[in-house]
């Protein structure tokens, strides 16, 4: 996989996380397709409290692309956070279903791919000998 294509499925999640806000804002989520507890006001509160860091990680997403296709030296800086970011809202949605004892396909696997999609495109970071020229360059 190039890095190209990495920063596509970046876009592309941080946009769906955002498509997931705004269905939870105007209360889109059929009841029998949310997670377990959905109505419960604690867990309310619990999924709420993912917001900012889910907006943080989307913006950063978003800038940091944005500034490593025009070749801004920060680009690369403010897309690992992003990464990272995105990487962290999945991995404590995971932690929490796995100790609550909740397991379901969609939301392991939509929390999940918050994981594995950052994983991926900073590996593509690391190891992609194109990327590490242009890391450098810019520096």
């Amino acid at each position: 996989m190039r890095l190209k294509v990495g920063k596509v499925l970046l876009l592309v999640t941080d946009a769906l996380l955002m498509v997931y806000w705004i269905a939870v804002a105007v209360d889109a989520i059929p009841k029998d397709a949310a997670f377990r507890d959905y109505t419960n006001p604690v867990v309310q509160a619990w999924n709420w409290s993912f917001f900012p860091l889910d907006l943080a990680a989307s913006i950063f997403g978003f800038a940091g692309v944005y500034l490593v296709r025009v070749r801004h030296r920060l680009g690369w800086i403010v897309l690992t956070v992003g990464l990272t970011l995105t990487f962290c809202a999945g991995f404590m949605a995971i932690s929490f279903w796995a100790y609550y004892g909740d397991f379901s396909v969609v939301w392991w696997g939509s929390n999940a791919l918050l994981m594995i999609v950052p994983a991926l495109v900073f590996g593509l970071l690391v190891f992609d000998r194109g990327a590490r020229t242009e890391v450098a360059s810019e520096l």
